[in-house]
């Protein structure tokens, strides 16, 4: 899969709806590459499910437009989507296979694409049990092989973890993650629980008021949130030296004149006293509280 990471499978420019005096959706310019799993962040009422409808052609947008697979026929290129937007809309009284044989008269599908569907999601064995006795896990994992039929090569799925007790958050994410590795499925996904998000997520796109304010990485993520003390100084190559000479086994990261000490939250005395008795001026000198939480709590204001 990974000489196909960077073919740019979704695209969305200046996607934008408006709904009477609201905009919804303010100028999205959102991209997705083949094998990313999407993380799209942002507070209830920001736009994410408004701007899913819009890309799965739910909505008509006011502005831009959407780009599937470098410039594929929209409605062509829809077949390659499969979607999980809001509960599932599942027979209660079908079986998990009952319901499967349904919808891939709709969605076309063979016995073999039901069963290997439904192994994949972990409901292979749930026999003669009607979906409306599944727990909301199950109910969801049964939702996502219904969106599987047609063998889609991007999933779009809105809070699909949404009410699952811990249990049900793990089977999701391990269905998830199976489907990445093993069909290279590529996921947009929106939720607001962070942590789990944070398990899987190869990408982030953060939604504020309708506009999309950051596209970060998981790795870019995770180098911004690290914790640690940061020290800001006049002379940072003199800064580092002292400290290296001093503490050899500190790991230090230094940007012009200032200093990241990774994992140092306590004893910033010490480090500050040095440097100061050295002649080195120490203008700043404080704790990154690192975080996911901390860091999206801060860019949405």
């Amino acid at each position: 899969m990974n000489e196909f990471m960077n073919e740019i499978v979704l695209q969305t420019f200046n996607l934008t709806k408006r709904f009477k005096h609201k905009v919804a959706v303010d100028n999205v310019d959102m991209t997705l590459c083949r094998g990313d799993i999407y993380g799209f962040i942002g507070k209830n009422g920001a736009g994410k499910t408004t701007a899913m409808r819009l890309i799965l052609g739910l909505a008509f947008p006011d502005g831009g437009e959407v780009v599937f697979f470098g410039g594929e026929d929209k409605s062509e290129a829809r077949k390659k989507i499969g979607s999980l937007i809001e509960a599932p809309g599942i027979y209660k009284n079908c079986t998990a296979y009952e319901n499967m044989k349904r919808f891939s008269i709709l969605y076309g599908g063979t016995d073999e694409d039901i069963k290997n569907n439904l192994e994949l999601v972990g409901l292979s064995d749930t026999g003669n049990k009607k979906a409306g006795q599944f727990s909301l896990g199950m109910k969801q994992r049964l939702g996502i092989a219904i969106a599987l039929l047609g063998n889609p090569e991007i999933m779009i799925l809105d809070e699909p973890v949404n009410g699952l007790d811990p249990e049900g958050i793990k089977e999701i994410r391990d269905c998830i993650l199976r489907l990445n590795k093993e069909k290279g499925v590529t996921f947009l996904i929106s939720s607001h629980l962070l942590d789990e998000l944070a398990k899987i997520v190869t990408k982030y796109g953060i939604i504020n008021n309708g506009r999309l304010i950051e596209e970060i990485t998981a790795e870019e993520l995770e180098k911004r949130c690290e914790s640690g003390l940061k020290i800001v100084v006049d002379d940072g190559e003199k800064a580092e030296e002292l400290l290296r000479s001093r503490f050899p086994e500190l790991e230090i990261k230094r940007k012009g004149n200032e200093l990241i000490l990774p994992n140092v939250t306590e004893n910033s005395g010490k480090f500050n006293a040095l440097l100061v008795k050295s002649g080195v001026s120490v203008e700043e000198l404080g704790i990154l509280s690192g975080g996911l939480e901390n860091y999206f709590i801060e860019r949405l204001g």
